[in-house]
């Protein structure tokens, strides 16, 4: 007897497919402004943000974003730590 696949979840909501439709629509033709410097959007990919995170505000589903790198936090090493003693 064949085994039938689990159906997955979508991973993103009804919502936020329609917010990212919406502001890559307005891309598109131009009006999609950014935060807080009000400069006009050029890039898919920064639309595609814009619209994740309106969705995430208004609580639809959304995976959480990915944490950055760390790359400055290095541990401080002995001859460091002496020289700024």
């Amino acid at each position: 007897m064949a085994t039938r696949k689990k159906q997955s979840s979508r991973r993103y909501g009804k919502k936020a497919g329609k917010k990212v439709q919406r502001s890559m629509e307005e891309m598109k033709s131009g009006k999609l402004r950014s935060g807080r410097s009000g400069k006009k959007v050029t890039s898919r990919k920064q639309a595609i943000a814009i619209g994740l995170s309106e969705a995430r505000r208004d609580g639809a589903k959304v995976p959480s974003r990915k944490k950055a790198s760390k790359k400055g936090s290095k541990k401080r090493t002995s001859k460091a730590r002496r020289a700024s003693s």
